[in-house]
């Protein structure tokens, strides 16, 4: 939707904002553009950034998702009408950003999120990390404690994959071996599943933070659905138990599902984020 059709259709995260807000975004003319980061040896990064005040935002989304999904537009949305700079990008293999998806892992999206942090943005940022997006943005705050403000977790997949191969019984993980690949249940594509080698899941192992504590020192917030059937409302719990910063809040939403796309549940995000936001000028 082009903004100059405000008239017309209001943005999705429009009736969340106060009257000064709403004011501002529809004085607003464009959206951001897709740019592309050119990275010697890596691929090209696609993303959008919108330039504005500190600290800015950064969206990582979830695992085969990509930055054009409604909370990703949402948080454009609600960040041009504060006047924060905002940063949403593609993982390598995803979406339009280059390669095949099926070529890179945990530590290859990993370097993608340090990448934007140390390139595209400036200064320290709130970290809104989406499922898998919420586990990378965790490892991105342990590598970069200085470029991170405060974290957002939206249905937080720490170790996911990792979890979810071990509780498999010991015979199908046999198989999976055997095969080189698993078959990943999830009813968010037409297949029913994601194939997974087993090159991606050992890989995956050496990024896992939840088996000792994590020194993350900056604020934290994690929002999860009690109706979550992808990743259990507990990783949330697990994650705050065990970072280190003293100021986390963990927000559970009894009727949540995984995805925290119904209007609503963006509701609470933006809040949380504006809540934030307050805090951190506050302080600054």
């Amino acid at each position: 939707m082009d903004m100059a059709d405000t008239t017309e259709e209001k943005p999705f995260v429009f009736d969340v904002l106060s009257k000064r807000h709403q004011r501002q975004l529809l004085s607003v003319r464009h959206k951001t553009t897709i740019q592309y980061a050119t990275r010697p040896d890596l691929p090209k990064l696609a993303y959008r950034k919108l330039n504005g005040k500190s600290p800015g935002v950064v969206f990582l989304p979830g695992f085969a998702s990509v930055m054009g999904g409604q909370k990703a537009e949402a948080l454009e949305e609600f960040c041009k009408s504060l006047g924060h700079s905002y940063l949403r990008f593609d993982y390598s293999g995803c979406g339009a950003s280059e390669g095949e998806m099926g070529n890179y892992n945990i530590g290859a999206w990993k370097k993608d999120v340090l990448y934007v942090l140390d390139e595209l943005v400036e200064g320290p940022q709130i970290l809104v990390g989406s499922s898998m997006g919420g586990w990378l943005m965790l490892l991105a705050a342990l590598a970069r404690p200085e470029k991170t403000a405060a974290l957002v977790g939206i249905s937080t997949a720490a170790d996911h994959f990792v979890t979810a191969f071990n509780s498999l019984p010991i015979e199908t993980k046999k198989e999976i071996e055997e095969q080189g690949f698993w078959k990943f249940p999830t009813k968010h594509n037409e297949e029913g599943f994601y194939t997974l080698s087993v090159d991606f899941l050992k890989e995956a192992e050496n990024h896992c933070i939840l088996q000792s504590p994590i020194p993350v020192s900056c604020p934290v917030r994690l929002i999860h659905g009690l109706k979550d059937s992808d990743v259990p409302w507990h990783v949330s719990m697990q994650v705050a138990e065990r970072v280190l910063s003293n100021d986390v809040d963990v927000i559970i939403r009894k009727h949540g599902q995984h995805r925290m796309s119904a209007k609503d549940d963006i509701k609470l995000m933006v809040y949380t984020i504006d809540d934030l936001i307050d805090k951190l000028t506050t302080l600054g």
